[in-house]
């Protein structure tokens, strides 16, 4: 069974905009750039038959490929999409004392400490437990060739881990910005990026 994957990150949010990690628990609105952003994607991504959207459980992911949805594409939404929690420090003010404690996590995660997480937070490996759930559902439907998937940046990461057997000390190498895409080919037995953090449909203007 083939199947083509269409992995996009959400639009810009007024937090992304300020620095401020957002995460699991943060439920925010796509802002005036981030709407464009989901309008150029969808300009140039229109005329793709999709079978199937998958969203996570977070609002900007619908509002990123709403316009799809309304051409009458079914779409569904799996918790194991969400963006990974990073408890205590979802929405604080983006300080030296947070950008130190976010570069301190990543770090600990490339050096292999994939358990680590931050109070009422998730860890990797937690993340990635929950995305094994989401992929096992997403390839279930073999009648669903061509898929189109809105997440977040460090689950985004962590997925492309996983489609690649690569471990999760390898997250930082998957850059991404707002509404850019991976596209992923399963052909049968394994997964192959045939588009890497392709963002030319967000040149346009």
């Amino acid at each position: 069974m083939t199947k083509t994957l269409y992995i996009v990150r959400h639009g810009q949010t007024d937090l992304n905009k300020q620095g401020i990690v957002q995460g699991r628990g943060m439920d925010t609105d796509l802002n005036a750039e981030g709407r464009l952003q989901a309008n150029l994607f969808y300009d140039s991504y229109k005329d793709v038959s999709f079978d199937k959207i998958y969203i996570s459980e977070l609002k900007r992911t619908q509002q990123s490929i709403q316009q799809f949805i309304d051409k009458g594409i079914p779409y569904e939404k799996l918790a194991g999409l969400d963006e990974l929690a990073w408890g205590i420090y979802e929405g604080k003010e983006s300080t030296p004392e947070t950008k130190a404690a976010f570069l301190k996590a990543v770090r600990n995660w490339t050096a292999g400490e994939l358990d680590f997480k931050f109070e009422n937070g998730e860890s990797p490996n937690e993340v990635q437990a929950r995305q094994k759930e989401a992929m096992a559902t997403i390839m279930s439907h073999s009648e669903e060739h061509t898929v189109l998937i809105c997440m977040h940046g460090r689950a985004m990461r962590l997925l492309l881990c996983l489609l690649n057997d690569l471990p999760l000390t390898r997250m930082e190498d998957f850059p991404h910005q707002n509404l850019v895409l991976y596209k992923v080919i399963h052909d049968g037995s394994k997964f192959e990026i045939v588009d890497f953090n392709n963002s030319i449909h967000l040149k346009n203007h």
